[in-house]
């Protein structure tokens, strides 16, 4: 830290006059220092510092400790962002630093129990002797929906999760700051933020700024972060990652989210609710421009596709379905929940989107992880420089001229003799569709992988919503193996809609 600050002086005589403070900015670069000192030592692994009476709380206890708003940093200032405190416990035992960078001085945040509210579920616990326990997390505030009142806006809160929101959201999906190995045999590798620098903010800031320390067995990283609340909460990401040793798979930019059941699951538990999810698709938008959309599913088995691409424009995991009566959930609103879309700077080269889907039984868990896998990876102790906007949406996808799929269904209607066959309706809307007539000469360009037959393919308007409904039926091979299957819109210039590629899980 004393080499943040640095005073120019001079001697006149025997006097010794200081000069005015020549104060160097805090940036990434002094994060980086870090993390790459860290590269280059053997991984100690975090001790967990907590009293057991922590560590034992049950859930509602745990939930029962809230930060004081009237301790909230920045309060008293009257700026216009606040800063909240996550106390440790019960699975949030890895605590963090956090400083605070005021006029480039870093000011470190020690804990403090006087700023926590026990609740009337602890009356065993002695704040008191909490000592140097830190801090699980923070959140930021912000009059995103009403300037009368500071909305809770970004979070951090264990490993090195994070998630965001923007106007009139509810939380759900989380971003990271890394994946490692994920779905590989030999186990995920969850790296953690362990250090955290927070820029206080200008009288009028509409932005925030966060640097971030990660580190773990395997790698180390600098992280920045600029928020921007709004409509679109926006967020700029920098990262240098350095590496101890070799991975077998980097994750860069991951997105976890929950998919239970939707309007294409073909069993689905005895529930009020038409459709449980934080999102409902992946979203691809590659070099050359092709937008491809790929539904999730909650699979028997464990499910790992991915796309192959060059220099990617964006993706991001969509809550692209906006009716509440297709989800009828007071509670949740998961027809509030954002969607998170990754937008890269610079040329992050070859490698491909991967998407992980996880059975779930239960809506209780993340099954769904999305992210960047870089076609191949930086040697140990040298960096990996990175750069993307992540955009937390409530529309229904990013803006695009093309026409967008809807809702895709699976199962037949009525049949007197079943044949064995498939069928699924996967409804087009937006874009050029609402303007075209009814007779309008459009092709509807479909693949099916060699596990797949076709028997019939329809394309028909839609006269309910103004898109085009495409009808595929087609019988499975093997049941113990996947189909693929791609389709589009085309007229006789050209694509004119989103490229739907569709993966029917092994029976």
């Amino acid at each position: 830290m004393n080499s943040i600050l640095r005073k120019l002086t001079f001697t006149a005589g025997a006097a010794l006059i200081a000069m005015p403070s020549c104060v160097l900015a805090f940036g990434i670069e002094d994060v980086a220092a870090k993390a790459r000192e860290l590269a280059g030592q053997k991984y100690d692994k975090p001790e967990t510092n907590l009293p057991k009476s922590l560590l034992e709380l049950s859930y509602d206890q745990y939930r029962d400790i809230r930060f004081k708003p009237d301790k909230s940093i920045w309060r008293t200032q009257k700026l216009p962002f606040e800063l909240q405190f996550f106390h440790p416990g019960l699975y949030f035992n890895q605590s963090v630093q956090i400083n605070l960078l005021v006029n480039g001085q870093v000011r470190a945040l020690p804990f403090n129990y006087a700023n926590f509210d026990y609740g009337r579920l602890n009356p065993n616990l002695d704040p008191t002797q909490f000592q140097n326990i830190g801090y699980a997390g923070f959140r930021i505030h912000f009059p995103l929906n009403t300037k009368q009142y500071k909305d809770e806006v970004l979070v951090f809160q264990g490993a090195s999760y994070f998630r965001a929101l923007g106007q009139g959201q509810r939380y759900g999906l989380s971003a990271r700051g890394l994946a490692i190995d994920t779905a590989e045999m030999s186990g995920e590798e969850f790296p953690y933020f362990t250090e955290f620098w927070i820029e206080q903010p200008s009288p009028k800031a509409k932005e925030l700024t966060i640097y971030a320390l990660l580190n773990s067995r395997r790698a180390t990283g600098a992280y920045k972060f600029v928020l921007r609340p709004g409509n679109q909460t926006q967020m700029d990401v920098s990262a240098r990652l350095y590496l101890r040793e070799h991975v077998a798979k980097l994750g860069i930019a991951p997105l976890t989210t929950m998919f239970y059941f939707g309007e294409d699951s073909p069993i689905r538990p005895e529930d009020y609710r038409p459709e449980v999810h934080d999102s409902d698709g992946l979203l691809i938008n590659s070099e050359g421009n092709e937008w491809i959309w790929r539904p999730l599913v909650n699979p028997r088995r464990l499910l790992v596709t991915s796309f192959t691409l060059h220099n990617p424009r964006g993706f991001g995991l969509l809550q692209r379905d906006r009716d509440f009566k297709h989800f009828e959930d007071l509670e949740a609103r998961y027809d509030l929940r954002p969607t998170a879309w990754i937008v890269p700077k610079g040329d992050w080269g070859d490698g491909r989107v991967e998407l992980v889907q996880i059975p779930s039984p239960d809506e209780t868990n993340d099954n769904v992880v999305a992210y960047w896998v870089p076609g191949s990876q930086p040697d140990p102790q040298q960096p990996l420089n990175l750069q993307y906007t992540m955009y937390w949406q409530s529309a229904s996808q990013p803006s695009q001229p093309l026409a967008y799929v809807a809702q895709t269904r699976r199962g037949h209607g009525y049949i007197k003799e079943p044949d064995g066959t498939m069928r699924l309706i996967v409804d087009f809307e937006g874009g050029p569709l609402p303007k075209l007539p009814a007779d309008a000469k459009l092709l509807s360009g479909l693949w099916i992988g060699d596990n797949g037959e076709l028997v019939e393919r329809q394309l028909f308007k839609n006269d309910v919503t103004g898109g085009w409904r495409l009808s595929i039926r087609f019988k499975r091979l093997d049941n113990d193996k996947p189909v693929e299957m791609r389709a589009g819109l085309r007229d006789e210039k050209g694509q004119i809609s989103e490229t739907w590629s569709y993966i029917l899980p092994p029976e």
